[in-house]
């Protein structure tokens, strides 16, 4: 296997360095690290050869599925395993729909985080014993609004996500760097392709598919 590069997105130093410990055979000592998502993005605009991500959901500056949805539209081409200390089904559903390769509770045995990791550099999806059911409802066609959500841009999602913060235009182009004539025709498109009337519609429907319910 070529070496493979992963950074470890996690708050916690103490998981962070157990994580490290637990892949140290399968990846080597190469890991790089995060803490929060703004270091995140950071690290992987940094180094584009990453090829697999472990984002914790519950960072500083990560609210809930947010992250892996603008992290899979920023970055498609890398591996992304959630790892999380929350187990709903309906929140592994959402992540295996959004396009993480598996869902690693935080209660995992190190041994089986590495298998873990094995299959997903294998190209297969993983989840633990007791729920790969789950992964076969990740599959169906069923949620249409968050079938919606994927066909996002990355700017258009920056965009969806300020404006559920309540953000106005003239404050999103600030927080962006863009025209407001921009962030209109990107706040456009949201509704357009939502299929919502306006933007307190996009902002629910943003803030339901993005939490741990």
């Amino acid at each position: 296997m070529d070496k493979i590069k992963a950074l470890i997105a996690d708050d916690h130093p103490l998981f962070r360095n157990a994580l490290k410990q637990a892949l140290s055979d399968l990846l080597g000592d190469g890991l790089l690290e995060s803490a929060d998502f703004h270091s995140t993005i950071k690290q992987l605009n940094l180094h584009d050869d990453i090829d697999l991500l472990f984002l914790d959901l519950k960072m500083p500056g990560n609210s809930g599925l947010a992250g892996l949805s603008q992290i899979r539209a920023e970055f498609p081409n890398i591996l992304i395993v959630v790892v999380s200390a929350e187990e709903t089904p309906s929140l592994i559903v959402k992540a295996l729909q959004l396009g993480a390769s598996a869902f690693i509770p935080k209660s995992t045995s190190l041994e089986l985080i590495n298998e873990a990791v094995s299959d997903v550099l294998n190209g297969n999806e993983w989840l633990p014993e007791n729920l790969t059911h789950l992964g076969e409802h990740a599959s169906i066609d069923g949620n249409d609004a968050l079938q919606r959500i994927e066909q996002l841009t990355p700017h258009q999602l920056k965009v969806l996500r300020m404006m559920a913060d309540g953000l106005l235009n003239k404050q999103i182009a600030y927080e962006l760097d863009i025209s407001e004539s921009t962030v209109k025709q990107h706040a456009s498109a949201c509704l357009r392709k939502l299929n919502v009337n306006n933007r307190t519609q996009a902002g629910v429907i943003f803030k339901q598919l993005m939490s741990f319910e």
